[in-house]
């Protein structure tokens, strides 16, 4: 059994363990690092390497996966950017709310609360089975028996929880869209 161990002077500690009578061997090789790779700015990574010298000028590296390229132009006029942006980090936080969803059921049912299906992919084929879907396993909290009527309601309350955040929302006025804080980030993060 082996294993390394990096410390700040660039240099590795490997330790081996032979048997339980001989005690560990060290040796230290030298680690090879780069000079560091930078993320941001002119000299950042790009997509090619050393062969990608005809980058847009409009990507300047400024912002996160800016590899300089971008074969279709999509971010080219800086308005449809940032609004390309703002889509995409909400997106985002409504896939972890997604993965969240399909981890909390089978978390649940593992201590102990009584599910129809709690395996996220096999749960929606409840609702055409005879007697339809009971959410958390209770009938009177929601009981589904139309995926049609399913349907209609998630389109609705999306598009409301959709509508009240575009039209201003529980933002407010003169907070950050993308990062409003103050309330959606009670840890202070």
């Amino acid at each position: 059994m082996a294993f390394a161990t990096v410390s700040r002077r660039s240099s590795v500690q490997v330790f081996a363990k032979k048997s339980k009578a001989a005690p560990a061997k060290v040796k230290k090789a030298a680690l090879q690092t780069s000079k560091g790779t930078e993320w941001y700015g002119p000299n950042r990574a790009k997509w090619l390497g050393p062969f990608s010298t005809n980058t847009p000028a409009y990507l300047t590296g400024e912002f996160a996966g800016d590899y300089g390229w971008d074969t279709a132009g999509l971010s080219a006029d800086p308005e449809t950017f940032r609004r390309y942006r703002e889509l995409e980090l909400i997106h985002a936080r409504w896939a972890m709310l997604g993965a969240l969803g399909c981890v909390t059921p089978e978390l649940l049912a593992k201590n102990g609360v009584k599910f129809g299906e709690a395996v996220w992919f096999k749960a929606g084929a409840q609702i055409f089975q005879e007697g339809g879907l009971n959410y958390l396993g209770n009938s009177s909290l929601i009981h589904a028996q139309s995926i049609l009527a399913t349907l209609a309601c998630q389109v609705i309350l999306m598009g409301l929880v959709e509508g009240y955040r575009v039209n201003g929302g529980p933002a407010g006025e003169g907070l950050d869209p993308l990062y409003p804080g103050e309330a959606f980030d009670p840890l202070g993060l």
